[in-house]
């Protein structure tokens, strides 16, 4: 039996976290929209300006990531899941009124945004040079099994075994704060200088432009893509779940596969696909019931929730596109969390716009946006370019370390 170095051991360790992390994150956006429903039955205009509490943490990450500079990622991550851990737990046993749940998600937000970035930046500290796709890959993969895992609990649990929205809440709050004793259990790495973590670079403005794009298309799809399937088809929990579900099953083999196909074909061919179907998919969510039955059009929704759950694996490519361009590898952390930080401005108004015009209009034009929103990112998707001396050093890494 082959022995577990240090390196080995943090990587199986981490990936545990992160699974953890996944099965959490898919019992609560199973559970989420459905939640605010039947406890507080509020309107599409209230759902979009909840955004503002929930999302506001991802503009304050950067901030809040360099408060605590004295912390190396790892240990970072750490405090991310217990803050996570501790607002979810609160948002089941003290959501007595809407406010009060609005402070609880403000906390559990915090930590869930502060845990985004560091979950790629760590995770590519474990890739070889020339396999960052391919790494990743099997990182989401292993998080597709634990959201297949949430989702199927959630379907069981309120469909056979009568669970509350209290216990799934805190069955997700356990979940997170055992994710952060596995990371306190890695090495824990170095802190950066706080300089470094408020750099930002005239090299990586492509970047920031393609995460403020991804953050507006993906704030579309996290706040009204299941609010259509609650409001529009009165869909309940269950349904939500089961559509989780079979977007982990999926995700198990395509994450993998698209980690391969970033190494094998490059950012820009990948990112400029998702462009393209992310048209397709808003087209489905927002016109399906103008053109069909509403049976058949409840099964375009679904497909198109499926697709886009999908597509958000490809975040992935962002974080390998940064990697390759990287003036030094310190950037690539705080590069990330910046990213994150930046799209949030714009993602938080874009929920505010959209329950607006979702309110004044109906929630075809809000899926409408989302297809010009995903034109634009395919224009500006084709602009990647990685530059040439690095793009030979990673060929030749990549050949020599094939399987």
């Amino acid at each position: 039996m082959k022995k577990i170095t240090g390196r080995s051991r943090d990587f199986i360790l981490f990936l545990l976290a992160v699974a953890l992390f996944s099965f959490s994150q898919s019992i609560i956006n199973a559970v989420f929209n459905n939640f605010l429903k039947d406890t507080f039955a509020i309107g599409s205009m209230q759902r979009g300006i909840l955004e503002l509490p929930r999302e506001m943490p991802g503009f304050l990450v950067v901030f809040v990531s360099a408060l605590f500079f004295f912390f190396s990622s790892r240990r970072l991550a750490v405090l991310a899941n217990i803050l996570a851990a501790a607002g979810v737990c609160m948002i089941g046993l003290f959501s007595s009124t809407f406010k009060l749940m609005l402070v609880w998600l403000f906390i559990y937000s915090i930590g869930q945004h502060l845990f985004l970035p560091l979950n790629q930046s760590i995770g590519m500290e474990f890739a070889r040079d020339g396999r960052t796709g391919r790494r990743l890959g099997q990182q989401t993969g292993a998080m597709n099994f634990a959201a297949i895992a949430g989702s199927l609990l959630i379907f069981i649990g309120f469909r056979y075994l009568d669970f509350s929205y209290t216990l799934s809440y805190l069955v997700a709050g356990a979940g997170l704060l055992a994710a952060s004793v596995l990371i306190l259990g890695m090495t824990p790495g170095t802190p950066q200088s706080i300089k470094t973590k408020f750099t930002l670079r005239k090299e990586y403005r492509l970047f920031y432009w393609l995460n403020i794009l991804y953050g507006t298309r993906k704030q579309i799809f996290l706040t009204f893509a299941p609010w259509v399937l609650v409001i529009i088809f009165k869909q309940e929990t269950q349904v939500l779940a089961t559509l989780l579900f079979i977007g982990g099953v999926i995700g198990i083999g395509f994450n993998p596969l698209l980690g391969r196909a970033i190494d094998r074909l490059g950012e820009r061919f990948i990112l400029m696909s998702e462009a393209v179907l992310l048209v397709i998919v808003c087209l489905g969510y927002g016109f399906s019931l103008t053109l069909f039955s509403k049976s058949i059009a409840l099964y375009i929704t679904c497909a198109c929730f499926i697709a886009d759950q999908l597509l958000m694996s490809v975040s992935m490519a962002r974080a390998t596109y940064i990697k390759k361009i990287a003036v030094i590898p310190d950037d690539v952390p705080q590069t990330l969390t910046m990213g994150v930080t930046i799209d949030h401005v714009f993602s938080i108004t874009i929920a505010l716009a959209s329950s607006v015009i979702w309110d004044r209009l109906g929630y075809q034009y809000v899926f409408l946006l989302g297809a010009i929103i995903a034109g634009v990112n395919l224009f500006s998707a084709s602009r990647i370019a990685i530059p040439e001396k690095k793009m030979a050093v990673m060929h030749d890494e990549v050949l020599s370390t094939e399987d």
